[in-house]
């Protein structure tokens, strides 16, 4: 049964892992550190896919752990001081087939983390409520209403912005 479930994983890995580099890259905003956080996400599945009680969540555990991984590279850059000569200017890099309004996706990432992360998880990965509460270990509701309290926000901050 273990042998089942590991080929599972990997199956699911592989077929999706464009899926994941996008999820990844949404938050991370740059290709490499997208690329170390889905082989971080992948390794640590593969490490511990015994821990997956229930072999039909694949999809939603998988999705917890490149966002959790997303989020910890963010953090880890975040207390990252460069000095002297290795600060420079990065080269802007745009992924092909993922393009976004940089306006409106600046207005994404200035909200919270969480409602962060159920918009991208809603819109650009498509994936229901309910996997999305999953996924955010929370209650539905509870996704619900962040979901719809975020897309307010942006709303009135696009109104705004438009109007100036």
């Amino acid at each position: 049964m273990k042998q089942d479930l590991y080929e599972k994983v990997v199956s699911y890995i592989v077929e999706n892992q464009d899926k994941f580099y996008r999820l990844a890259y949404s938050y991370v905003q740059n290709e490499q550190d997208a690329l170390d956080a889905v082989q971080n996400a992948v390794c640590k599945a593969l490490e511990h896919y015994g821990s997956l009680k229930n072999e039909n969540a694949v999809r939603t555990w998988m999705y917890r752990i490149v966002v959790n991984e997303s989020l910890l590279l963010l953090k880890e850059k975040k207390r990252l001081v460069l000095t002297g000569d290795s600060l420079q200017e990065e080269a802007s890099y745009e992924e092909k087939g993922y393009e976004t309004g940089e306006e409106l996706y600046s207005h994404i990432n200035s909200l919270a983390e969480d409602v962060q992360s159920i918009i991208k998880l809603r819109f650009y990965e498509e994936l229901p409520l309910k996997d999305i509460a999953q996924i955010m270990e929370m209650n539905l509701n509870t996704v619900k209403a962040k979901l719809y309290r975020g897309l307010k926000e942006l709303k009135v901050v696009m109104v705004q912005e438009v109007d100036i």
